[in-house]
C-alpha cells in the first residue's frame, strides 16, 4: 500500500504549470457548483488532488502521440489541450461541444484523444494503437487508469499483449488509495509492482506532488517507451480531494483530513503562496467567464 505523500519543500514551479493546475481545478469546481445549482444533468467524476500529474505527463507527449483518459478524464483533456470551453460545452450539451454534445463528461473523442467511462475497456485499444505506433515510428499510446481499474481482467491481457508484440504504450497510474468507496487494501493483493513484474514489464513508482519531481521521474521512463518500443507503468500516489462523482463521498472525517493534506494544492499554497493567489484569481475568473459563456449558448442540436 502506498503511504501518505509528504512533502517537505516543493521545487521552484512555472507559471506555465501552476496556471493549468489552476485552471483544471477551477474548471472541476465549477462543475461541482453548476450540479448543486441544478444546471446539470447526469454526473462527472473530477480530479481535485490529482491535477498535478496530467500536467507533469503532457509536457513529455508529442503531438503524435495517442493518449487514452477514463472516466475521471477532465484534467487528461485540459493538460492535453487548452479548450475548457469546448469541454464545458460537451459536458454541458452545448453549441461548440467536442463531440455535439453526446459524450459528455466521460466519453470524449478528439483528435488523437479517447476517454471512456467503462473501466479498463482503454487498455486493450492502447495496445492496438501502440502497434500502429510501432509500425509508423511517430509516436506512443499514454493511458491513465487508476489504482481500482488493476481488478479488470482487461488490464492484464493488454499487458500481456503490449510484452509480447512490443507496443510502444506508457500506462500511467493516479493511484488515489480508493475505488469509488473500497479502499485500495481491500481489493488490491501485492502491489501494482508485483503484478508488472509477472510480465515482465517495466515499472516506476513516485510518491510526490511537486509536479516537477513527478516529471523527472517519468521522463526516462517516457524515453524507454520510445525507444525501445516497450510498455512500461508509471504509478503516480495522489490523494483524491473530492468526491467519487458528485457528492458521493463515504470516506471517515479522518480520511477525508488525510486526503486534503495530501493535495498538491495545500503545499502549493504552503511553499508558494504569493504566486498561487496571483495565479489563481486569473484562472478563477477565467473558468467563471468561460462558464458564463458556454451556459450562454442555445443547446447543440444533437443534445
Amino acid at each position: 500500500m502506498i503511504g501518505a505523500v509528504r512533502e517537505r519543500t516543493l521545487t521552484p514551479v512555472s507559471e506555465a504549470d501552476l496556471s493549468r493546475m489552476l485552471r483544471i481545478r477551477h474548471f472541476e469546481k465549477a462543475l461541482l457548483r453548476l450540479f448543486e445549482q441544478g444546471r446539470l444533468n447526469g454526473t462527472t467524476h473530477t480530479c481535485l488532488g490529482q491535477e498535478h500529474v496530467p500536467v507533469a505527463v503532457s509536457a513529455l507527449l508529442s503531438p503524435d502521440d495517442h493518449v487514452f483518459s477514463n472516466h475521471r478524464g477532465h484534467g487528461h483533456f485540459l493538460a492535453r489541450y487548452d479548450e475548457p470551453h469546448a469541454l464545458l460545452a460537451e459536458i454541458t450539451g452545448r453549441e461548440g461541444a467536442l463531440c455535439n454534445g453526446v459524450g459528455g463528461s466521460q466519453h470524449i473523442y478528439h483528435e488523437r484523444f479517447l476517454s471512456t467511462g467503462v473501466q479498463g475497456e482503454s487498455l486493450p485499444v492502447a495496445v492496438g494503437v501502440a502497434l500502429r505506433h510501432r509500425r509508423t515510428g511517430d509516436g506512443i499510446a499514454c493511458a491513465y487508469i487508476g489504482d481500482g481499474t488493476w481488478g479488470e481482467g482487461s488490464v492484464y491481457e493488454a499487458l500481456n499483449m503490449a510484452q509480447l508484440w512490443g507496443a510502444p504504450l506508457l500506462v500511467v497510474v493516479e493511484h488515489n488509495r480508493i475505488a469509488q468507496s473500497t479502499p485500495t487494501e481491500a481489493q488490491l493483493a501485492g502491489s501494482i509492482a508485483g503484478r508488472c513484474a509477472g510480465f515482465g514489464v517495466r515499472h516506476e513508482r513516485v510518491e510526490s506532488v511537486d509536479v516537477n519531481v513527478v516529471r523527472g521521474a517519468l521522463a526516462p521512463l517516457v524515453e524507454y517507451v520510445r525507444r525501445e518500443k516497450r510498455p512500461a507503468v508509471f504509478e503516480a500516489s495522489v490523494h483524491r480531494a473530492g468526491p467519487h462523482s458528485k457528492g458521493d463521498d463515504t470516506r471517515t472525517a479522518a480520511e477525508l483530513a488525510e486526503a486534503a493534506a495530501g493535495d498538491w494544492y495545500a503545499h502549493y499554497t504552503r511553499d508558494f503562496p504569493a504566486q498561487v493567489a496571483a495565479l489563481e484569481e486569473i484562472e478563477r475568473a477565467f473558468v467563471d467567464a468561460a462558464v458564463e459563456n458556454v451556459l450562454a449558448r442555445p443547446l447543440s442540436e444533437w443534445s
